[in-house]
């Protein structure tokens, strides 16, 4: 029952994401920025190209402009609007759509400025054919060489993610061995002496180890983060007994908060290798929380031991780098790891934002 239940929540975080288009989403305020900064641009070197003196270049730039910016707008609010239906298409068809809305929208835009002209007299542009053939052609020529550079852009982007999450599933899968030689000799010893707690180590372990040969590109949540984080400290203070303190101090956090998978679990067993297992009185882990500003604050401390015992271990900072390229992998910029030392004892504290589309 339990591992079904641990199944289900998995499947749930990690459904796939939705179908993979090469057009850019025009609903966003960046799509719609670079369609106003691409269409001045179109519209300056147009003016360049068609001005005799210099004397006429803002007049007739802000009148191509302001027929360039009506067909790059249109054209983008209309591929917004349709942007469910496009999802269900091919590349192929999706890119097609896209070409036929561009040259519907620059036949509309040039009748309609056609329209204006003869019922208002303002003599903005003349209303003939040779204006629609040539908008038609200027289009048709900016629309397919945009088409063009965003499925190259999409193609080296889908060739970047792959080799990123190859990357990362290296990353992803990384336990130190004598992690795993140690709770194998813990559960030898309680094998006789108590079975039941030695089954419990099993399942715990084997949790462990399913989350980390599983697929790094699957989102985790905080909730499942957490608890492989406390089975894992289970499976410590069994081997360490009354050496290993906890203390856990979480105040509200949102369980549903999406992260890649086992991010705790390393700089607890990097708590546990460098400040623990060195003591010989043994230290205290201590696990903080909080969720403020929609970002998610956790903080790792451990104590030290003393001077002669710090020697004896040298981290050489894999496992941070390693967590750092996966969030950096999954967050980019927006998450932090960082490490310290607050009154006496060593600190990683990690910030990530929530909600995050992963």
């Amino acid at each position: 029952m339990k591992q079904g239940s641990r199944q289900s929540e998995q499947q749930e975080i990690a459904s796939g994401p939705g179908p993979v288009l090469f057009l850019p989403d025009f609903c966003a305020i960046r799509s719609v920025f670079a369609v106003v900064v691409t269409g001045e641009l179109l519209a300056i070197l147009f003016t360049l190209t068609s001005v005799d003196e210099m004397s006429g270049f803002l007049k007739q730039l802000s009148l191509i402009s302001l027929l360039v910016q009506w067909i790059g707008l249109t054209t983008a609010g209309l591929l917004c609007l349709l942007r469910g239906y496009l999802l269900r298409m091919s590349n192929q068809l999706a890119g097609l759509s896209a070409f036929l809305v561009l040259m519907t929208m620059t036949i509309l835009i040039c009748l309609m400025t056609g329209w204006i002209d003869q019922t208002q007299g303002l003599e903005l542009f003349n209303p003939d054919r040779e204006l629609l053939l040539r908008a038609l052609g200027i289009s048709a020529i900016v629309g397919l060489l945009v088409l063009h550079y965003l499925y190259l852009q999409f193609l080296w982007r889908r060739q970047s993610d792959a080799e990123n999450s190859a990357r990362l599933q290296a990353l992803h899968s990384r336990i130190r061995p004598h992690f795993l030689f140690n709770s194998m000799n813990t559960i030898a010893s309680l094998t006789r002496s108590d079975p039941r707690l030695a089954e419990r180590i099993v399942e715990d372990l084997a949790d462990l180890f399913r989350v980390s040969l599983g697929d790094a590109g699957r989102p985790s949540s905080l909730g499942r983060e957490l608890e492989l984080a406390r089975q894992y400290l289970s499976i410590e203070q069994v081997r360490l007994g009354q050496r290993l303190q906890i203390e856990w101090d979480l105040s509200e956090l949102p369980d549903q908060a999406m992260m890649p998978p086992m991010i705790l679990q390393p700089l607890l067993e990097n708590s546990v290798y460098h400040g623990i297992e060195p003591s010989a009185d043994g230290g205290v882990i201590t696990i903080s929380g909080c969720y403020k500003r929609r970002r998610v604050n956790l903080s790792i401390r451990n104590s030290l031991p003393d001077a002669e015992e710090v020697n004896r271990r040298h981290g050489n900072q894999l496992a941070m780098e390693n967590i750092r390229a996966r969030l950096s992998g999954v967050f980019d910029i927006e998450a932090t790891l960082t490490e310290s030392h607050v009154d006496g004892e060593y600190q990683v504290r990690l910030v990530f934002p929530h909600p995050w589309r992963m």
